[in-house]
């Protein structure tokens, strides 16, 4: 079973209308904002990381300044991943609703 699986239970069975158009559309612009809020939070996680390895005074703040660095590259990657894979899905599908008419 794949968590990160999307599409799975719609087909196209009917003319597609401008309701379904509208709602690809809104689907591809919430997905773009998810990818946004994700290279966000990856770039917050880098400031922290550069704040932390910058204190001289404690310098066990270097360990939590490579962990706030590794997790920064961690969600940059989980957001780049999904957006594509959510992208190339709404692709098929959106051909897929072409194809049929």
């Amino acid at each position: 079973m794949k968590l990160l699986r999307f599409g799975r239970d719609f087909e196209p069975d009917q003319k597609v209308i401008l309701r379904d158009y509208l709602a690809i559309e809104r689907t591809r612009l919430a997905n773009e904002r998810t990818l946004l809020s994700y290279v966000r939070s990856s770039l917050y996680l880098l400031l922290g990381s550069i704040a932390f390895y910058q204190l001289k005074e404690f310098e066990n703040f270097k360990y939590l300044a490579l962990v706030a660095l590794i997790f920064s590259v961690v969600f940059f990657a989980i957001g780049v991943y999904r957006f594509m894979l959510l992208k190339r899905s709404l692709k098929r599908l959106y051909y897929k609703s072409e194809i049929k008419e």
